[in-house]
Formats: C-alpha cells, structure tokens, sequence
C-alpha cells in the first residue's frame, strides 16, 4: 500500500492513473493507452492556450525599423541604486537623445552615435530600447550634464 493510500485511506490520483475513487484498477497496456490519451489532451488545450496568449501578445507588437541617419530616444534603464546613463531616480526621464543612428546591425541592433560623456557604455543597442524621434523645428535641444548643476550650486553654497 502506498504511503499516502494508508494516510488517507483513498487511492492517490496521479498523472499515471486519473480514475476516480473506487472505480476499476487497470493494469497493463490499459493504463499506458489512457495515459497517452490524456497526454494528448493534455498538449491540445496546453498549445490552444499558448495560441490565446500569443494572439493576444501580437495585437500590442508593432515592428520597428530604422534607417541610417535617424534619429531615436534611447530608453533609460532605471535599476535601483545603478546609475549607467547619468540619470537616476523616478523623476528622471525615461528617454534620453536623441541619438543618430550609424548603423544596422542585424534584424534588430543598431549602433548608435553617443556623446563623449556616454562612452563608457557600448553603443550597440536591441530596437525595444528605442522610441522614434519626430523632428520639430521648434524644439531646441539642449543637452546640460547633471555634474555641471552640482559643481554650480556646491561653488554658489561654498561662496557664501
């Protein structure tokens, strides 16, 4: 008797065996054909699920694609207590650039043409990191460092 029909004092219903309680014992080929069967089954609902969830998970993908000589936002990766583009906590901007792109790399990598204060970070990056840059002659860019206003107000503070 298996440790848990002695516990319970009912058969245990497992992945070999999904008969109900107090029905017959099959044994021999039986059981391997009902378990293949119900493997089957099994697989079926398994990829009608997988097929939901990728309908669904295709609805909100669109497809980038950028030439040589566009220019992106490069995405800001926030993660807690590292600081890899300059920029850290909530209120910092979620996008930095933009940036022109030198060069396609593949179906989904581009290099980028980064600021000589970016240099310590490769400048190869995947699409999803991107968001299109829409060129309007009104905006102005202007691009401050952050270590600049620092010094500033620490001179401004140590001068009075």
């Amino acid at each position: 008797m298996a440790p848990y029909e002695s516990f319970y004092g009912r058969a245990c219903r497992t992945s070999l065996c999904w008969n109900e309680v107090g029905e017959r014992q099959l044994t021999g080929p039986e059981i391997v054909d009902l378990t293949v069967e119900k493997v089957k089954v099994i697989r079926e609902r398994l990829k009608t699920a997988q097929g939901r969830q990728k309908n669904y998970a295709d609805k909100r993908r669109k497809d980038l694609e950028f030439q040589q000589g566009d220019r992106v936002f490069l995405k800001v990766s926030s993660w807690k207590g590292i600081m890899r583009f300059g920029k850290k906590g909530k209120l910092s901007p979620r996008y930095i650039g933009p940036y022109e792109i030198l060069e396609r790399i593949g179906k989904v990598a581009y290099w980028l043409a980064l600021p000589p204060e970016l240099s310590r970070i490769h400048n190869m990056f995947h699409v999803s990191m991107f968001r299109k840059y829409i060129p309007d002659p009104s905006h102005v860019l202007s691009y401050q460092p952050a270590s600049v206003c620092t010094y500033v107000y620490i001179c401004i503070y140590f001068a009075l």
